[in-house]
């Protein structure tokens, strides 16, 4: 644990992690939000001193407007237990370092959405801007330990887009050989996963550029200098 307060991130795929590395942060990954809510509450329940939580990482589009790559700041979450507002400081600093950002809701859901259909509905229902399956695990989990929280994710499929099978066949595990196994059984579905990975390119560019732009301790305001060092 480390000696002064950090930032926990809250991503869903290694990748993601590693580009959140960095001084001051510690990341927890899923994939789902029942791997993040273990994770957390072991780190929380009394072990350790932490700024804030704050979700990073790629999400599902549901706003028709949002295109791949596209980032949006979080002024709140829906989970299953409700609306959980992130904090209006931090978000405030992620949205000034972000040009372009899209502050709004964010959507909590425990199974990819992987139709237009499906993302539809929660569009029109909620009103989420985008979709992931972690933020509500860390939204719920801030919110009983009483810490800051964020988050900033990146749409890697737009709501049009279908996920298809084969893509999601790696998703627990986060290799590829899941993949490559369900495209020999449906060959079909290759096409659309090559668009898929090249969405996944452009999403994982933003994803470092907003790295960049939010810094040490992604943005979090109430952490203290020497946890940056």
């Amino acid at each position: 644990m480390p000696s002064a307060p950090g930032v926990l991130v809250v991503c869903g795929m290694p990748f993601e992690a590693a580009i959140a590395d960095g001084p001051g942060v510690t990341s927890v990954c899923g994939p789902g939000p029942w791997r993040v809510a273990q994770r957390l509450h072991g780190m929380l329940d009394g072990h350790g001193d932490w700024a804030g939580i704050i979700s990073f990482g790629c999400a599902g589009g549901l706003d028709p407007a949002l295109a791949c790559g596209d980032c949006v700041v979080a002024t709140a979450v829906l989970t299953p237990d409700g609306l959980v507002a992130t904090d209006p400081d931090w978000s405030r600093a992620l949205l000034d370092r972000l040009p372009g950002a899209r502050p709004g809701l964010l959507a909590g859901a425990d199974a990819p959405l992987a139709t237009p259909a499906a993302k539809a509905a929660l569009w029109r229902d909620a009103g989420a801007a985008a979709v992931d399956m972690e933020t509500h695990a860390a939204a719920l989990a801030a919110r009983r330990h009483g810490l800051p929280f964020a988050a900033c994710r990146v749409v890697l499929d737009p709501a049009w887009r279908t996920v298809p099978a084969a893509a999601l066949a790696g998703l627990d595990t986060g290799v590829a050989w899941p993949v490559l196994r369900a495209l020999v059984r449906a060959p079909g579905q290759i096409a659309s996963v090559c668009v898929l990975a090249g969405e996944a390119l452009v999403a994982r560019r933003s994803l470092l550029r907003a790295r960049a732009r939010l810094g040490a301790g992604l943005g979090c305001y109430c952490l203290p200098l020497s946890s940056l060092s």
